[in-house]
């Protein structure tokens, strides 16, 4: 008997020991394929320490796309734009663009399918409850249609003028269409009241990238739709970091904290407006296949003058290209005099912080504004992992004093051109999120943004090289292992 048992010990043993080899030389040959290295790297260094719960994780969370027939979709989406727009720039585009503008005027062009259009206005909200209110007022004048998404939408004390408003355009015979992240909203406060309030006003609502296998729903579970965008009658659009809720997000960890959010929304006017509604029919067509009947790229016989140039730079896991992050690195290696970036969530690849150690080295003046707190602790010592490098180069880093999260997603090249919309500088917001960007060209767009990051400025303090180099060591052993973690996409 004791023999029997030894057999079969031994027989198992070899048979643990197969699997954990199949699994080692699997990881091998799967994860590197199409993975930037650090990535893969991360990966594989998660199998070979815990082969089977790295393995099960990988299964799990190690494609960064969505399914085929979402791609698909994207793809036809892309194309109905392109034909829309075809050959041609819309609205009377501004004299004089910087040599490089044009280029990355066609990246953007080539890979999120939106043209560059002419004629715009542009107004700024750094204000949070005033931004809310300022989307409420758009809604109580429209006559046709008011399109929602918002990656967090919640019906609470705070935005219930934006909700109000909603259902008074209804009653108007308005239709209200909303898409809202499945994942983002499920376990947050007021999600199964703000379900109910969104049937009971009578809109079409749609879950975006819901995760409901038992649907036929499915796929990587931690994929995000992170767009913030309301258009109202295809005539005004606001669009930006902020999301649709109170500025604790009504989390008892927030309120305990005193964390509020602070943020930065942009109301535009003009044949922008078309692009930014192009998003959210795309996102619409996407979630519930159903065609909208709305022209892209059309300007009804309008004479718009000299305005703002505005293009809409749509990323995603759904595109092939990591659209944001190609802008990002075009426009850091364009900048000439000043560079300001504002992330909340700053975890570069390596090429990203190349441009910008590289920008500082041709004589480029570079700010980086984040944080003082962290909401999400990984995230916030994965991002500290970088302070130290970018300290050395010669970047400025402001950190945005607690209790505020500073939540905004910006850049400003030069004088002339920023960037506004709801993507983080990080490898989330470049690889697993769908986020919505906006690249402006104005000297008076580009001075409203100066205003904003001065305002930030003087509410945040510098963090020095000296400050850094004393933190204490726990700290930086935090910071280095929450920057390995960061890397498993």
């Amino acid at each position: 008997m004791t023999i029997h048992w030894e057999v079969w010990a031994a027989w198992l043993l070899a048979l643990f020991l197969l699997i954990d080899v199949a699994v080692r030389v699997a990881a091998v040959i799967v994860i590197p394929r199409s993975r930037r290295p650090t990535s893969a790297m991360a990966w594989l260094l998660a199998i070979f320490f815990l082969p089977v719960f790295g393995a099960i994780l990988f299964l799990m969370i190690g494609s960064p796309r969505l399914p085929r027939a979402r791609r698909l979709k994207q793809d036809e989406i892309n194309a109905h734009i392109r034909d829309a727009t075809r050959d041609e720039d819309l609205g009377p585009l501004q004299p004089d663009p910087p040599q490089w503008f044009s280029s990355m005027v066609y990246l953007n062009r080539n890979l999120g399918a939106m043209p560059l259009t002419g004629g715009n206005t542009a107004e700024l909200f750094s204000d949070y409850e005033k931004s809310i209110a300022a989307m409420a007022a758009a809604v109580d004048e429209a006559t046709d249609f008011v399109h929602v998404e918002f990656y967090i939408l919640q019906a609470d004390a705070t935005t219930e003028v934006f909700f109000a408003a909603l259902e008074g355009a209804i009653r108007r015979g308005v239709t209200v269409r909303v898409l809202m992240d499945h994942w983002a909203n499920r376990s947050k406060p007021y999600y199964r009241q703000t379900c109910r309030r969104l049937d009971e006003m009578g809109a079409q609502w749609h879950l975006m990238l819901p995760v409901q296998p038992l649907k036929g729903k499915y796929q990587r579970p931690d994929l995000r739709n992170h767009r913030k965008l309301l258009v109202v009658d295809g005539r005004v659009a606001f669009t930006g970091s902020q999301n649709m809720t109170d500025s604790t997000y009504n989390l008892k960890a927030n309120l305990r904290r005193g964390l509020h959010w602070v943020d930065l929304m942009v109301r535009v006017e003009g044949l922008i407006v078309e692009s930014v509604n192009a998003v959210f029919l795309g996102d619409w067509y996407s979630e519930c296949n159903e065609v909208v009947g709305q022209q892209l790229g059309i300007t009804d016989g309008r004479e718009l003058p000299v305005g703002l140039d505005a293009q809409v730079i749509p990323s995603g896991p759904g595109f092939e290209s990591q659209n944001n992050l190609k802008l990002f690195m075009g426009l850091l290696y364009a900048a000439q005099e000043h560079i300001i970036i504002v992330s909340p969530y700053f975890i570069p690849d390596e090429g990203l912080v190349v441009a910008i150690t590289t920008a500082c080295q041709r004589g480029v003046r570079v700010e980086l504004f984040v944080s003082e707190e962290g909401d999400q602790a990984m995230v916030y010592h994965a991002q500290r992992s970088y302070y130290e490098a970018l300290l050395q180069a010669g970047v400025t880093i402001w950190l945005y004093r607690r209790p505020f999260i500073l939540h905004s997603k910006s850049m400003t090249i030069d004088d002339e051109v920023a960037i506004i919309g709801s993507s983080n500088m990080d490898m989330r917001s470049f690889g697993l999120n769908q986020e919505i960007s906006m690249i402006v060209r104005g000297t008076p767009f580009v001075a409203q943004m100066h205003e904003v990051e001065d305002g930030y400025r003087e509410a945040s303090r510098e963090l020095t090289l000296d400050e850094w180099q004393h933190q204490p060591l726990r700290s930086t052993v935090l910071d280095n292992l929450a920057r390995l973690t960061s890397a498993l996409q």
